[in-house]
């Protein structure tokens, strides 16, 4: 009994000693967490619209750029369309009338239905008068082909529009960039030495040329896809006019009234 009595005391004293140490560790931990939790709260996660006034006077220039982005991007999304430059409805009947040759009809049918395709016919058959003996087949797409040129170029002005946005944006960016600069430089020449004090230069700088970047990347990648489809759907465009051209050299002449 003597024996067992200090191992027994031993063994509650030590179980005492390890419970006291863990419970002790414990709420130190418990102590201990919330402060760095009080130091994030601190941390003011930043709105948009904080950007937007950190950045300074280029912001509206960028501003102004990401709205007219949007506009030709709109543009080119509603007219570089299979259904706008060659409807199919207009195809069916322009077929129909060349194929008879008849041109007074099918000149109708493009004042009627403006379009891509529609000028590019009406302008050949307008050269090729009445009939089919003044002009050959070579001479009409010809005709064909020059106005196809003017229409490309004229929808290509819009989409090199997403060119220009995507090259200016940076450069609005950098002169923000260049204006922070200035700012801080200007600081640091008047005495100015907390790292707050250039808080505001340095941030007008970054804020500035990541919102000249985010205009000009989606409006790059906007210029690249809509300049091959424009070529793709400006060659199917020629190949349809070819076809309605051989239609109305070969056609049935269409009775004299």
């Amino acid at each position: 009994m003597s024996t067992r009595l200090p191992v027994r005391a031993f063994a509650i004293s030590a179980c005492a000693v390890l419970w006291l140490t863990l419970t002790g560790i414990q709420p130190m931990a418990a102590q201990e967490a919330p402060a760095p939790a009080r130091e994030e709260a601190t941390v003011h996660s930043k709105t948009l619209i904080d950007l937007y006034q950190e950045g300074g006077w280029v912001m509206h220039m960028i501003a102004l750029t990401s709205i007219a982005t949007l506009a030709v991007l709109s543009f080119c999304l509603v007219s570089l369309n299979k259904g706008r430059l060659m409807p199919g409805r207009v195809v069916t009947a322009l077929n129909d009338a060349l194929r008879a040759q008849d041109a007074a009809k099918a000149i109708a049918i493009c004042n009627t239905t403006p379009s891509v395709l529609s000028t590019v016919i009406r302008e050949a058959l307008e050269k090729a008068g009445t009939g089919v003996t003044e002009y050959t087949k070579a001479d009409l797409e010809a005709a064909a082909g020059e106005s196809i040129f003017h229409e490309e170029t004229r929808l290509m002005l819009w989409v090199n529009m997403l060119n220009a946005f995507a090259a200016v944006a940076p450069m609005i960016g950098l002169l923000g960039t260049v204006s922070g600069m200035i700012q801080s430089f200007e600081k640091l020449s008047a005495g100015a030495a907390k790292p707050s004090d250039f808080a505001g230069g340095i941030g007008e700088a970054m804020v500035g040329t990541a919102g000249g970047l985010l205009v000009a990347i989606p409006a790059m990648f906007a210029y690249f896809y809509f300049k091959n489809s424009l070529q793709s759907l400006m060659s199917e465009v020629a190949r349809s006019a070819s076809n309605l051209i051989g239609r109305f050299v070969t056609g049935a002449p269409q009775p004299a009234a």
